[in-house]
C-alpha cells in the first residue's frame, strides 16, 4: 500500500480536478468597497448635511425681524461710528486722557460694537467717551451704559468739527442713559441732555404694565449710577424731547462735573 507523506498529500490537494476535469481555482473575489475613501456622492451628501443643519436654524433666526435688524448692525452696517483721539481731555491732575467720540443712533447691536471698540482701542479707567446721537434702542444703552461703568470710563456730550476743535453736542433719549454710565460725567459747555417717555415695541402682555416695567428698570439703572430720581421723573412726564436744563442735571447728578456754564 502506498503511503502519502503530507508533502504528498499537499501536492495531491492542489492538482485535484472538478467532477469535468476542469481544474478548480479560487473563485474571484468580488470587488470591495474601501470605507477608508469616501466616494465623490458621500462626500456631497456629507456636505449638504452640514450645510442644510445651519442653514435651517440660520433661516430661522434671520426670518424674525429683531434677529436681522442685530445682524445687519453687527456685520453689515453698523448704526454707530466710532474715532480715537489720542489726547482728548485732560483730568483733575494734569494727566491727558484719549477719547472714543461715538456718534449715530443706537441700534440692535449696539453694546456688542460698543464693546469690541473699547477693546481695540484698549480704553482703561479714566479714559473717555464723548457721546453724540439721537437715542435708539433701550436696552441696548443700559448695556453700554453698565460697559462704561464697569472699566471707570469717563462720558461727555461733544463732537469734533473738522478742524479738529470739540465742540458742543446733543444726547437724547436711550443716549442719556449711556452717558449716565459715566464714572465721572463731563458738562461740556453747550451740550444738551434730552429726554422722553420711553415706549415699549412688541411682545406681549398689558401695554400699562410694560410701560411701568419700563420705567422701573430705567429708575433703578439711574439709581445706581448715583443718579437722582427727578431724571427719571422728567423721562415720564412727555411723550416729546424735553431738553433739560443745566441747572437740573447738575442738582440731580446726571451731570457730576460741570465745567464753565453749568
Amino acid at each position: 500500500m502506498t503511503k502519502l507523506t503530507a508533502e504528498d498529500e499537499s501536492s495531491s490537494l492542489q492538482s485535484t480536478s472538478g467532477p469535468w476535469g476542469t481544474p478548480v481555482t479560487d473563485a474571484p473575489s468580488e470587488p470591495q468597497l474601501d470605507l477608508k475613501k469616501p466616494t465623490r456622492f458621500r462626500s456631497f451628501a456629507g456636505l449638504f448635511i452640514v450645510l442644510f443643519a445651519f442653514a435651517v436654524p440660520a433661516y430661522k433666526d434671520l426670518s424674525r425681524p429683531e434677529a436681522w435688524a442685530y445682524w445687519k448692525d453687527l456685520y453689515v452696517y453698523p448704526s454707530l461710528t466710532s474715532v480715537l483721539i489720542s489726547k482728548a481731555y485732560t483730568d483733575a491732575s494734569g494727566r491727558n486722557h484719549p477719547a472714543m467720540l461715538v456718534s449715530g443712533t443706537i441700534g440692535a447691536a449696539a453694546a456688542k460694537w460698543f464693546r469690541d471698540q473699547i477693546d481695540e482701542a484698549h480704553l482703561v479707567m479714566g479714559d473717555a467717551i464723548f457721546l453724540t446721537s439721537p437715542g435708539g434702542d433701550l436696552n441696548q444703552a443700559l448695556i453700554m451704559g453698565e460697559i462704561i461703568r464697569s472699566k471707570g470710563l469717563v462720558t461727555a456730550v461733544a463732537k469734533r468739527d473738522s478742524s479738529g476743535t470739540m465742540r458742543a453736542s446733543y444726547c437724547a433719549s436711550a443716549c442719556v442713559l449711556v452717558f449716565a454710565g459715566g464714572e465721572v460725567r463731563i458738562g461740556f459747555p453747550g451740550s444738551k441732555l434730552g429726554v422722553h417717555r420711553f415706549t415699549t415695541v412688541g411682545g406681549n402682555g398689558d401695554p400699562i404694565s410694560l410701560a411701568q416695567r419700563t420705567a422701573g428698570l430705567v429708575l433703578g439703572y439711574l439709581t445706581r449710577m448715583g443718579i437722582s430720581p427727578s431724571i427719571a421723573e422728567a423721562m415720564s412726564s412727555t411723550s416729546d424731547i424735553q431738553w433739560l436744563p443745566d441747572k437740573l442735571t447738575v442738582e440731580s447728578r446726571l451731570v457730576s462735573n460741570p465745567l464753565a456754564g453749568y
